[in-house]
């Protein structure tokens, strides 16, 4: 699961690949802003076929949070 969310933040947001690890912090340690963080949310959904609603994307805070959302879904 963390490799395919790993790909999908690599291609949507351009980030380095080793910076994704579960504790990193979307907006402190990889730069993603708002517009990013949307972007990144339709990404997702469509990779995953899944809905994040802009409620949980406003508390998505690191990428262990996506990984949790992700699996519930």
């Amino acid at each position: 699961m963390l490799e395919q969310v790993k790909e999908i933040i690599v291609e949507a947001i351009n980030v380095d690949e080793d910076l994704i690890v579960p504790e990193a912090k979307l907006q402190e340690d990889l730069g993603i802003d708002s517009l990013s963080a949307v972007e990144l949310a339709m990404e997702l959904e469509n990779a995953f076929d899944i809905r994040i609603e802009d409620d949980a994307l406003a508390n998505l805070k690191t990428v262990q949070d996506i990984l949790n959302i992700v699996e519930n879904k």
